[in-house]
């Protein structure tokens, strides 16, 4: 399976993926990784893993003119399936429909809690809530951010004693596993 990655910030989900694929764990291959944050951590993870990487500035675009720069990458690249890291845009409706079925987005709660939040927000969220659980989600990308068709979920505690830091890193963990886990099973998902 050829994927793509699409990330703005530390791109800590990669790592996993890559480990599982040099393991052989995962039949698939990172071809490309493309990042509207130029300066983002997932780039230079691209860089370190010798994965090719692009930057693309989405300053001054329409949202559509944007998304079909990355479209040309991916299609060019023959991309089977598209993995949102910490993409912190939301995609066009143009591009969601090119790609229908073939995106896939981590979010760091167990939707449909705190759909919509991102990044640390979410945990913030969590943990100002009280609530005893949280986890992540693999989604289906949909043109409504946080509504497509559920995949897989996996959860864990929530301590009295967590931070926003220790409850995304148990959340992070489960990310990466879940990745793998989709995306080996993906032709049961099809």
């Amino acid at each position: 399976m050829r994927l793509a990655i699409l990330g703005s910030t530390n791109g800590t989900d990669l790592v996993p993926i890559v480990a599982a694929i040099d393991s052989g764990e995962l039949l698939a291959s990172v071809e490309v990784i493309v990042s509207n944050n130029k300066s983002s951590g997932i780039l230079r993870k691209a860089k370190s893993y010798g994965i090719e990487n692009h930057f693309i500035c989405h300053k001054n675009k329409k949202r559509g003119v944007f998304d079909f720069e990355i479209s040309q990458i991916l299609e060019n690249k023959e991309i089977d399936l598209i993995l949102l890291i910490g993409f912190m845009r939301i995609l066009s409706s143009e591009f969601v429909g090119r790609w229908h079925g073939k995106i896939i987005n981590v979010h760091p709660s167990l939707l449909p809690k705190y759909a919509g939040g991102m990044n640390s927000g979410v945990h913030e969220s969590v943990l100002a809530a009280g609530d005893k659980e949280s986890g992540c989600t693999i989604h289906l990308v949909t043109k409504d951010v946080d509504c497509g068709p559920i995949l897989l979920q996996k959860s864990c505690p929530v301590y009295e004693n967590d931070t926003v830091e220790s409850l995304k890193e148990r959340v992070q963990k489960l990310e990466g596993e879940s990745f793998i886990e989709v995306i080996n099973n993906w032709r049961s998902y099809e």
